[in-house]
Parts: C-alpha cells; structure tokens; sequence
C-alpha cells in the first residue's frame, strides 16, 4: 500500500496551472528527488503532501495511520527557548499524553543522541545551519514514515551538509526532498519526480540515469514539435487555397485542422535557459593580490595566523570552510577591505570588482525588479550597448509583468537570479561570489558555471556546493584545524589531497620500536611478502587513479562535452565513478595495510 496516493491534482494561482491533473503514488522506503524550474511548484507539491495546502481539484490521500512530517526552506525568525521545548512541539498528541511521558522523553533523549545536540542549550543563540538541525529533529521526534524537505542545505556548510547525508541514509527510509546541491541529490536520491510546464514526470532512476534520459527526452521533444508545426503550417495553406480547392475540401481534415489549432494553442513552451552574460572590464595588472604573512582575530578568536597566498590575474580561487570560520573576512581583506591585525596585502592595479553577497543587502524590498537593476532609466549599457531594462531582465528569466513586481515578493531563486542580474551589469576584472548558488535551479547553476569558466578576469568564490566548486576553480583556500592551507582543484581535488597528507604524515616508526623485546608468549605483527609488496605498490597505484580520475574531471568540465550522445557521456560517468570507488578502497587498503605493519 502506497504511503501517499495522488489522483488528477490541479492547483494554480495566476496564470497557467502550477501543477495540471497530475498523478503519482509515493512508496515506503523511496528517497525521491523532486526537481524543477524555480516557480515550477515545487515547495507547493509538498506542501499539498502535509496537508498544508488544499488543491483546486483532484485528492492527495495519505494512507491511515502514516505519519508525514514537513521541514520547510526558511528558518524561522522567532524560535525561541531551549533545544528539547524546540523539539518537543514536534511530538504527536499521543506522545505529549501524562501516561506516555516517559515514552516521549525516550524519543527526544535518543534524538539528541543521534543527531549531536545539546537539549538545554538556547536555539536563539545558535548559527543558522544548527537551528535547521532543531528543526529537523522536530520534524523527526514524531517518527514520520514520510519525511518532506525543502531545500535542506541551504546555509549549510559542508561539514553539515556531509553530517545530513549520512543522517538521512542511515535514520530516514521514506524521503521526499528538494535541492540545488547536485552531490547531495547524487548520493541521496533513488527516484526522480519533476515537475515541468504543470505536469509532473516520473522517471523512476537516480540522478545521473535521469541527467541521460532528460537530455534524449528534450531532444525528442524538440523533433515531434518541429514534425507538428510542419504539418500545422501545410494544413493552413491548404485551408486557404482558393474557390477550387474549397469546393473539394473535406470536413474531417477541416475538424481536425481545427484540433490541431487547439493543441497548439495549448502547448506550454519550455521556460528558457537565463542568458547570463559577463561584462569584462580592462584587464587588470598581472598581480591582483599578495598576501604576505598576514595574521587576524576577532578578540580572542584567530581567523588567520601567519597567512601567505598570492592571486594573479585569471586565478578561480574557492574558499572552503565551516560556518563562522572566517570565509568572508577573508575577502575583505584579499580585496583590501580590511586591514590585517599584521603582515601586509599588496593589491595590483586597475582593479575592478564586482561583488555577489549571499544576504542580498544589495536589493531593496520595497523597490520592484526592474527599479532595483536600473533606478531612475529605462536603458541599461551592455558591452558598450544599449538594452530596454525590460529586455535584459527577460535574460534572466523575469517576464516584463514580473519586473514590476516588488522585490518582496519574489522567491528565493529568483532574488539570486536579481541580484546577479543587477551584478553583472557592472564591468569587472575580479567578481567575489559569496554563496551564490543558493536556490538556484539545475539549469541556472550549470549556465553560471559555464559563464564564470569562460571569464577572463579573475573570480573568488565562497561555497558550499561541492559540484560547484569541483566545476569552476582552480584553487581552493581551505580553512582548517592548523589553519588556511592552499590546494590545486576543486573540492574533490581537496579531499584527495588532504587524505593523502594525513598518510603522510604520520609519523615512522622508530627502529627501536621494531627491535622492542616482546613479552612471553606475544609475537610483533609482521607483513607477509604478498602483503609487503602490496603496500609499496599502492601509491604509484594512487598516484595513477589520481591522475586519471583528473584528466576525467577535465574533460568533462569541457563546454562540448554534454553535446556527445547520450550514451558516450553515460559511459564516461560510469568510468568516473568505477575509477572514485577504485581509489577510495586503494586509500582503504592503505590504512589496513600500515595499521598491520606498525
């Protein structure tokens, strides 16, 4: 029996249907990624799920006794109180009875010990990314056998995000979620649901057999309208041929001209892709910034000790860190904003900055889109032309009614879609994103993605979408225990890296140690030959996986990639991840292998 069966579901609000008669049924043990354009009705969907929105017609049934909990995207501004009375609202009304007590508070201590929290500490006083875990536990502690998420990661770090993943894996059987994080979707996600144009698709597969039969889907899609319109447009002339052909004109084709017509007219078109375009400003010198030494704290709180880093003209530099660690104290003071406690920063010449904030303190509320990106004019200048603000803002998918719409009113992807709009009017050499791919749909992400790879000047990026950083920088800055240490590549490249020094680095054992007297009756644990010559093959053997899984990366970061055959870069993803899961268990063997010979 299905958990939640949906049947014929119409709901729309202005305009089009958001969701048109769709149907679908959502089974015990699925963890289902629900995809869509911003504004296709996602957060709606769901929010028919819980219960929290009646549709205009058709039945969303949720099977009896199935308990569905629902987290949604924003964090609430006035959760106040300690942890365990955040969490407890989340109990069932059974659960909160005098005689279930001590069943109740079974749940919440277990909770607490599952997820690593604190039950008396203040939820008003902690960070953006820990209240959204309250807030989950509350959703939890009732044990729903459906668990609907809106946009989980947003604000988290990658430690968070990583902690959310093999939460869910390990605590959550039924899970139905939406998320710009493409690395999250890929390990969480065994169905794909997407709703596009108001109907709602099932395409029963992960994320990247999804990514395959989308692209032969739109293909096909694209052919059967064209072979349509063809024949629309021959019906039409015939229609209108002359006195002769009149009087021959058979009435069926007439009935079914007219059906065509009809069809055509209520053929949703797809939304199309944002047209993002960079405007470059005169190259700046060769040296953007050299950091030197630099050191700073707030209070008794290090940031950077001792910090050393040069960035040259064309350098796509990622900042990695965990919430609160010192990310964007860092920009100001590589851009000069910010004075270092000591050492020096020697900023290059010509120096033009375009700067993406993650709180969107740019935008003004009460102010409509078009009136944000161009005040007091109508035309805006674009590579040394002029544009009608109404038609650039189409570029960005915001429709002429849309523009003069205030600023509040807008979703959250469509705000980051405002105030790159708004951005990327400005000429610059050197643009700093901080958290730019929050709430951004697939299509948007991987056009900025293409568009930043292509841009000639130079680009600092703090974020926590691992796919992102993988597909767009050079170098990574990564805030750790020891400090700010520098590496070549993206996250993965990161991750790779920083496993192999930790190997590394520990530390030989001495000769004295090997030569210890053991006591009667225990031998020192020893490598057979086979083992031995196993150990000194492994890194050339990790060395090599590296390397190749690099050369991967690199292809695949390519503009002409995608545009081979569906097959070709199914292929190709699959060798990828054959090649991930080979050097994960060399690094693995490694560990068995040194943790026998010490």
């Amino acid at each position: 029996m299905p958990l939640v069966q949906i049947t014929n579901v119409t709901i729309g609000f202005r305009g089009p249907a958001l969701l048109d008669e769709i149907s679908c049924q959502l089974e015990v043990g699925q963890r289902i990624g629900l995809l869509g354009r911003n504004g296709a009705g996602k957060s709606t969907f769901m929010k028919i799920i819980a219960g929290l929105v009646p549709p205009d017609s058709g039945e969303c049934v949720v099977s009896p006794g199935v308990k569905v909990a629902y987290l949604p995207q924003d964090v609430p501004t006035d959760l106040s109180g300690t942890i365990e009375q955040v969490v407890r609202q989340g109990l069932s009304a059974e659960d909160q009875l005098p005689d279930h007590e001590w069943q109740a508070q079974h749940k919440v201590d277990r909770l607490f010990s599952q997820m690593e929290l604190d039950g008396s500490a203040e939820v008003s006083k902690l960070s953006a990314g820990m209240k959204r875990r309250v807030l989950l536990a509350k959703a939890l502690v009732c044990e729903p056998e459906l668990l609907l998420l809106d946009e989980p990661t947003n604000h988290l770090d990658i430690a968070s995000i990583t902690w959310l993943e093999d939460f869910l894996m390990r605590y959550v059987r039924s899970l139905l979620f939406v998320t710009h994080d493409r690395a999250f979707l890929r390990r969480l996600s065994n169905r794909i649901l997407e709703i596009d144009r108001g109907r709602l698709f099932d395409w029963a597969c992960d994320y990247d057999e999804f990514l395959v039969r989308k692209e032969a889907a739109l293909a096909a899609e694209e052919k059967q309208n064209a072979l349509f319109d063809k024949r629309l447009a021959e019906e039409e002339v015939w229609i209108r041929q002359g006195v002769k052909a009149r009087r021959t004109r058979n009435e069926g084709r007439v009935r079914a001209l007219k059906a065509m017509r009809l069809e055509r007219s209520n053929r949703r078109e797809k939304q199309g892709a944002a047209k993002l375009q960079v405007q470059a400003a005169e190259r700046s010198g060769a040296l953007v910034a050299e950091v030197e030494d630099v050191s700073f704290a707030y209070g008794d709180k290090p940031i950077l000790n001792g910090f050393t880093t040069t960035l040259m003209r064309g350098d796509k530099v990622g900042i990695i860190g965990p919430n609160g660690a010192g990310k964007t104290t860092l920009l100001r003071i590589l851009l000069g904003d910010l004075a270092p406690q000591s050492g020096s920063v020697r900023l290059g010449t010509n120096l033009q900055v375009a700067y993406f904030d993650q709180t969107r303190a740019q935008l003004d509320d009460e102010k409509t889109v078009q009136h944000n990106v161009c005040p007091t004019a109508e035309q805006v200048l674009i590579n040394g032309k002029q544009r009608h603000v109404l038609g650039y803002l189409q570029d960005f998918l915001f429709p002429p009614e849309r523009s003069r719409t205030l600023v509040k009113f807008l979703s959250g992807g469509e705000r980051n879609r405002l105030l790159l709009a708004k951005m990327f009017l400005l000429p610059a050499n050197v643009i700093v994103l901080d958290e730019p791919t929050n709430d951004l749909d697939a299509e948007t992400l991987e056009l900025l993605e293409e568009r930043l790879v292509e841009f000639p000047g130079t680009l600092l990026v703090v974020s926590h979408d691992r796919q992102f950083l993988n597909n767009v920088v050079t170098s990574s800055l990564v805030f750790e225990p020891g400090g700010v240490r520098e590496y070549v590549g993206g996250y993965d490249d990161w991750q790779r890296q920083s496993a192999a020094n930790l190997l590394a680095s520990e530390p030989e054992k001495k000769a004295t140690g090997s030569a210890k007297i053991e006591p009667s009756g225990k031998k020192s644990k020893k490598l057979g030959f086979k083992e031995q010559r196993e150990l000194d093959g492994l890194p050339k053997q990790i060395e090599r996986l590296e390397s190749s899984i690099a050369k991967r990366h690199t292809a695949m970061a390519e503009p002409n990639f995608y545009q081979q055959s569906p097959t070709k870069i199914a292929a190709a993803q699959a060798e990828l991840k054959s090649l991930e899961a080979e050097l994960a268990a060399a690094f693995k063997r490694w560990e068995e292998l040194e943790a026998l010979a010490s």
